[in-house]
């Protein structure tokens, strides 16, 4: 039996929010396919960074909805509850977000306006079962990171990373034990390095999937706890 995910013509973006594309598929697809692993292993708490048009985080709630349904033994009586956030720091993404959640009939995820995750970060520390960021992965010069409008949401910096490693920085402190992160990334952003880089901070990592897509080689990174962390006095990551 396949879940369901969100549809797209009830899905809502403009010209100052990021429209669904192949990259947005890519990651559902692979939190489609993870999903019923969580059935063992049933988080408590959800946070999308960089919502957009919200279609990632409806597809979450909506996935989380059916394996903590009676198709997976779980009585309606008893079905088990999530805390699901959607940030974004842009208020066209924000109502956007709102807007088709509300066209899914998806009502327990809450919407809120912050850079990164800004002042929810004290409230969530290692607390967030399951992250997931479809970052400004292109390569740009930095300047343009912090320019705002709808270029935040592509403007990288250098090698796409200015907003991933501020991302992967704040992940020792914020993930749970049993934490993971879904995170898009493209080849420039070298991957792969950032899985090496973060074993140093008790994490281990994987390529879920990979699709190219017109010039950019497309790369979903999981990240979770070792079961036993590590700690090795590496620097930060993307330091």
């Amino acid at each position: 039996m396949e879940l369901q995910i969100a549809e797209i013509n009830k899905t809502h973006w403009n010209g100052d929010v990021y429209e669904p594309s192949d990259d947005t598929f890519l990651l559902v697809d692979v939190l489609q396919q993870h999903a019923k692993a969580w059935n063992n292993k049933w988080p408590l708490c959800c946070v999308e960074l960089g919502s957009g048009s919200g279609y990632v985080i409806t597809s979450l709630a909506l996935l989380l909805r059916q394996v903590a349904g009676p198709s997976f033994g779980h009585p309606a009586a008893h079905r088990r509850t999530c805390q699901l956030l959607a940030v974004d720091h842009s208020l066209a993404a924000v109502e956007a977000t709102r807007n088709t959640l509300q066209a899914h009939q998806v009502t327990e995820v809450d919407v809120i306006a912050a850079s990164l995750l800004g002042p929810l970060v004290d409230k969530l520390r290692g607390s967030v079962d399951i992250m997931v960021f479809n970052p400004p992965y292109v390569p740009t010069p930095d300047e343009e990171v912090e320019r705002g409008g709808i270029a935040s949401a592509w403007a990288g910096g250098y090698r796409g990373r200015r907003i991933i490693d501020r991302v992967l920085q704040l992940l020792p402190e914020l993930l749970s034990p049993r934490g993971e992160l879904f995170m898009v990334t493209v080849a420039e952003n070298e991957p792969q390095g950032i899985i090496e880089e973060m074993l140093g901070f008790g994490f281990l990592g994987r390529i879920a999937a990979a699709r190219q897509a017109d010039e950019e080689a497309l790369q979903i990174l999981h990240l979770w706890r070792q079961p036993a962390g590590l700690d090795t006095g590496a620097p930060a990551p993307g330091q």
